[in-house]
């Protein structure tokens, strides 16, 4: 049986011809060189996901092309979604917490998930979620190893201070203790520990249900399945942003598992699924007022429209650059200034969509400005998108902006040395 790899080139040619175009044509319109798609045609180059991606989008082919040259996706719950097995580094001391926990269920019952945080039943705890917004905006322009050690200590402190607390201010204790341990998570995963990730974000779980709030764990799910998306597993990151999205959760919390979903979606070029997610994900967060609660928000909370953003990035995903390219250029314009984080994620997804759509200079004076600033915000997430520039830019070798960006680009993607 023909492997997919050897069926790609002359299912490509197939649906090339049908559509009437010829290869100068159809090279012209994807922004690659005519000898290299014939080579893959002929089966003499392999096409990268890339390149199928942009096929199956220009071509009409529902994700057929790029299913042919990527590893079909076990689906998963797999290994990759669940914290790992045995002594964990990164527990908070889990029978005092629910010992706590259960204590401040049965002492205040239902009222637990919107106890205010007062200074008369614990002056620590205002100052806590002070230091709570004062690290998350931190985050922004810090290693995030080196936020890392500080996030477990004071993650570690809240808990057990809410141990030790009066029933009154154990819970709130409790809930602020879990979202240091959902921010720890994602420092992790930025760090690239994506076990560490895991660990933390099913700690901010825990911690959040045994202090009366039942639905932080269905974010830990959405968390989870950034992991999976990152690391390529498009059925993972699916079937994980589904689970969240029971009606009985906060919009908030459906809306972002919503456009999770729609990422999933796009990394294997399913554009029907996909828009349908973003939809749903754009209802759910329109006139979301999450960023006026007492409590700290949940997800991003430097984008302002993120639904609208993630439609660029899967826009990009789905093989439709050009598209991708003006809505990232507008949704970027609409950052804070003071994200350096947040404006490298979604600046080299945009420089990213500028090169696919054959825009070498412009996408080069955008990735020139964004590596200035990776060496105080270094990303093993946006590293993912840093390559895939890299990979972009080398078809046009010949171009001067992209040979003055090679040693910047050489310099981010370079391993670290302790």
């Amino acid at each position: 049986m023909m492997s997919t790899t050897l069926r790609f080139g002359p299912e490509l040619r197939r649906l090339r011809v049908e559509a009437g175009l010829t290869l100068t044509e159809f090279s012209v319109a994807l922004n690659y060189n005519k000898g290299h798609i014939s080579k893959v045609e002929r089966g003499e180059r392999s096409a990268s996901p890339e390149l199928a991606r942009r096929c199956d989008a220009f071509l009409g082919a529902d994700g057929e092309l790029q299913r042919l040259v990527t590893q079909p996706e076990t689906d998963s719950d797999s290994g990759t979604a669940e914290s790992p097995a045995g002594p964990s580094r990164w527990l908070v001391g889990r029978r005092a917490v629910l010992s706590a926990g259960t204590g401040a269920l049965i002492d205040l019952g239902l009222k637990l998930g919107s106890q205010a945080l007062s200074s008369a039943d614990d002056p620590l705890l205002p100052s806590f979620r002070m230091q709570f917004d004062q690290l998350r905006k931190l985050g922004q322009s810090t290693a995030p190893k080196v936020l890392l050690p500080l996030l477990e200590t004071q993650t570690r402190m809240i808990a057990g201070l809410a141990a030790d607390a009066r029933s009154v201010s154990r819970a709130p204790a409790l809930l602020l203790a879990s979202r240091f341990a959902e921010f720890t998570g994602w420092m992790a995963q930025e760090a690239g520990d994506s076990d560490a990730a895991l660990g933390w974000t099913g700690e901010a779980a825990e911690l959040a249900r045994a202090g009366g709030d039942p639905y932080l764990g269905s974010y830990a799910l959405v968390r989870r399945a950034l992991v999976t998306m990152y690391g390529g597993d498009a059925a993972g990151t699916v079937s994980l942003a589904r689970r969240a999205q029971s009606s009985e959760l906060p919009p908030r919390i459906r809306g972002l598992a919503a456009q999770r979903e729609a990422q999933g979606h796009a990394l294997v070029g399913n554009e029907v699924e996909c828009l349908r997610s973003l939809d749903r994900a754009r209802e759910l967060l329109t006139g979301d007022d999450a960023r006026n609660g007492a409590e700290p928000v949940i997800g991003t909370s430097h984008v302002s429209d993120p639904a609208a953003m993630s439609t660029g990035w899967c826009l990009h995903d789905l093989g439709r650059p050009k598209a991708a390219a003006e809505v990232l250029d507008r949704e970027y314009r609409r950052l804070p200034p003071h994200a350096l984080r947040t404006r490298a994620r979604y600046g080299f997804r945009r420089s990213l969509a500028h090169a696919a759509s054959g825009e070498v200079e412009h996408a080069c004076a955008i990735a020139g400005d964004l590596l200035e600033v990776m060496p105080a915000v270094p990303s093993a997430t946006v590293n993912s998108d840093v390559r895939r520039l890299a990979r972009e830019l080398s078809r046009f070798r010949s171009s001067r902006a992209v040979r003055d960006l090679q040693p910047a680009l050489a310099r981010v993607l370079a391993p670290a040395h302790d």
